[in-house]
């Protein structure tokens, strides 16, 4: 649903409303608490079943930690054979390096891959704020959306 991971670790049963997930966003909590309303797709729906009662501290999912969620994150892409080469930033020597995707997958990617995958699909920044739980007009939404060569060639290609 692409939220944060601090936010799906605190959901329970009755964040599901319906065929949606509603939950204040964290990071917003404070400050303008905002709900987050956003649809479950059916294959969201199927893990949330699947995961029903399962978890002893009676969380939507079961959970163990940050780290464990996102070694799981990798183990999955390994499993599946999802192995392309990535060009990140080397935290500690801030050079370019090529690493396999399966290697540095994260919660914040898949994040950050749920809200670029919408982007792709309706391109309009405000609709998938409110599903990522940014504020409309967020600058840092637009750290998290990609404008890929296939958006821009669509682009271009309406006014052929």
């Amino acid at each position: 649903i692409g939220c944060r991971v601090g936010d799906l670790v605190k959901m329970r049963p009755e964040n599901k409303v319906g065929d949606q997930i509603e939950y204040i966003a964290g990071k917003t909590k404070d400050k303008k608490p905002v709900t987050v309303k956003v649809p479950l797709n059916s294959r969201a729906q199927t893990l949330v079943k699947k995961y029903e009662g399962a978890d002893k501290k009676g969380r939507l999912f079961p959970f163990i930690s940050a780290q464990r969620y996102n070694d799981a994150i990798k183990d999955v892409l390994t499993i599946c054979g999802v192995k392309r080469m990535v060009t990140v930033l080397n935290p500690t020597t801030g050079k370019e390096e090529h690493r396999p995707i399966n290697e540095i997958a994260s919660s914040h990617m898949a994040r950050r891959t749920f809200i670029g995958n919408l982007y792709k699909k309706v391109q309009d920044p405000n609709l998938i704020g409110v599903l990522s739980g940014h504020a409309e007009g967020s600058r840092a939404f637009t750290r998290y959306r990609d404008i890929d060569d296939e958006i821009k060639k669509e682009t271009v290609d309406l006014i052929d």
